[in-house]
């Protein structure tokens, strides 16, 4: 048996009193309403959960996320297992749920519905998950929801591959996860109507009100490369019931200075309510995906985090998960919390890469003098690309309509099927003077991608990504960095704040070769995903998104 004393934050009756929490193995037994003496008292309230995240692109497995993801607070995560599926199928998700169950922490595994995103002729992934297997996933006690439906024009068009996946999660009682950028009226409606219930894509507030009016929940989403709370947040305070919170895509040296506690605190900062922001981070998330993770209610689970104070500048002192304590901020726990079996230098890790090195002649660009090229014009903070028609007198890696260092190649290369040639196109906004930087995390087939100044980068960096059979490299003038990611080619088998480390030397790196970008690696990841538009990249063609045509 165990106590706990402090200022009880209770959410559900939405107030704050002096209590005691008396704790029982895994449960609350009871909440006491006593007298604190003197001093400094603790906050205790129900610990956050991030709504939507892929936790691959923290480059770190599942237990190793949740060792970093407790000292922030957080003591639950939906998560998609969507892209160590496009590299693995089943067997990649099989192995994201072993290692959860790991760790002292609490994960909700979807099944991925788009495995590949859209595949066909369009792109090459590893694997294909098809609507027999979601029918066989949905039924299991260990996947709890549909992965984001990011085919929605297959929604709109009632394909019967897609709604047979859709129909599957419903009749299993399972929530459908959304992925519509852009969609409004009459087919934001129709999406909605097919049984989808969230969407983390929503990127203005006309859309975020969209969504909510066709009666889905609105996931805001402050993610490394993507980033929307500044403009969705009204959605917290017109309707708390109807958001959640997440970072989708978070890169390790985010994750390790702050998680959905960043948000909160930011939230707070802006004047939001305590109890709406509250809602949104703790106890949505909970009640749409049938979890019961705890909400400091008696016969809940003794799972919560305690603070210093409630204002913006809170600190995370302690969370508690299932009775047992995660973190300490004045202690430090067992390792075997998180890592039971781990991960050793000499495993079998499950991956798929057989690409085999290309040549400078491989990648090379034929380009005249009155040829019309087109440009993927990429944003810092943005999935969201412009599309750049134009009409060259040259090359336009040197063409006097842009600058020099505006406009670089980028190669996408298969990295599953023998033989593949690469795919290059060109690329403005990573602002490369002098280098490359290439990698096998490339949304969502996971594919090679790279983009460099001149060739004899591109082909190194490339080159070596693939003796290491998956990584992220930063190639310079005389110089060559680099991560191994030999777990599918997305993560490596170290512990957080190591792979936050050697990503901020890689980044570091980055900007002594010309690129001003936040998150480079995040960014160029998402030049090859050709669902968001406006124009994309992937190992098979240069792809108009908006119209989902190849671009000759």
């Amino acid at each position: 048996m165990k106590s706990f004393k402090g200022h009880i934050v209770d959410v559900v009756r939405r107030e704050i009193f002096d209590g005691e929490l008396v704790v029982d193995g895994e449960q609350i037994t009871e909440v006491k309403r006593c007298e604190l003496g003197d001093g400094k008292w603790p906050y205790f309230l129900p610990g956050f959960i991030d709504s939507h995240i892929h936790i691959e692109s923290s480059m770190v497995v599942p237990s190793r996320f949740a060792r970093i993801a407790v000292t922030h607070g957080t003591i639950g995560v939906i998560a998609d297992p969507h892209e160590i599926g496009n590299v693995m199928g089943i067997e990649g998700i099989d192995f994201m749920i072993r290692s959860g169950n790991e760790a002292q922490f609490n994960f909700c595994f979807g099944a991925p519905s788009c495995v590949p995103a859209v595949g066909g002729e369009i792109e090459t992934s590893g694997a294909v998950i098809s609507a027999d297997d979601i029918e066989q996933l949905m039924q299991r006690d260990d996947i709890g929801f549909l992965g984001e439906m990011m085919n929605y024009p297959g929604v709109l068009s009632g394909d019967k591959e897609v709604l047979r996946k859709i129909e599957a999660a419903r009749r299993n009682g399972k929530p459908v996860d959304g992925h519509a950028p852009g969609l409004k009226g009459e087919q934001r409606s129709q999406y909605a109507a097919a049984g989808i219930t969230t969407d983390h894509e929503c990127s203005t507030l006309e859309e975020g009100r969209a969504c909510i009016k066709a009666g889905m929940k609105v996931i805001i989403r402050e993610g490394s490369a993507a980033k929307d709370y500044q403009l969705l947040s009204p959605l917290i305070a017109e309707s708390p019931d109807m958001v959640m919170l997440c970072t989708d895509d978070c890169h390790p040296d985010d994750f390790v200075r702050g998680h959905i506690n960043s948000i909160v605190k930011r939230a707070l900062a802006d004047g939001y309510q305590l109890w709406d922001v509250l809602q949104v981070a703790c106890v949505n998330a909970q009640r749409h995906y049938h979890k019961n993770w705890g909400l400091l209610q008696k016969g809940d689970p003794a799972t919560f985090i305690c603070t210093d104070c409630l204002t913006p500048h809170f600190r995370v002192e302690r969370t508690v998960i299932r009775g047992k304590e995660a973190f300490n901020y004045n202690a430090n726990l067992p390792r075997d919390l998180f890592e039971r079996d781990t991960l050793t230098a000499d495993a079998e890790f499950p991956n798929k890469f057989v690409a085999a090195p290309i040549t400078e002649k491989d990648i090379f660009m034929d380009i005249k003098s009155g040829d019309t090229v087109h440009v993927i014009y990429a944003s810092d903070g943005s999935l969201l690309t412009q599309h750049d028609e134009i009409k060259v007198s040259g090359n336009p890696l040197f063409d006097s309509h842009y600058p020099w260092t505006k406009v670089q190649k980028i190669v996408v290369y298969n990295r599953y099927q023998p033989g593949a040639k690469p795919v290059v196109g060109l690329v403005r906004g990573f602002g490369i003077r002098e280098g490359a930087l290439a990698g096998s995390v490339a949304h969502d087939c996971h594919n090679i991608v790279a983009i460099g100044s001149n060739d004899e980068y591109l082909v190194r960096a490339i080159n070596r990504v693939i003796e290491m059979k998956g990584g992220q490299v930063v190639v310079g003038a005389d110089e060559m960095l680099d991560i191994p990611l030999p777990i599918a080619g997305l993560m490596a088998p170290l512990s957080g704040h190591e792979v936050a480390f050697r990503t901020l030397l890689l980044h570091d790196m980055v900007k002594r070769i010309g690129c001003p970008m936040k998150s480079p690696f995040i960014t160029m990841a998402f030049m090859c995903l050709p669902v968001i538009p406006d124009i994309k990249i992937t190992d098979r063609h240069l792809m108009d998104t908006k119209q989902m045509s190849i671009i000759k």
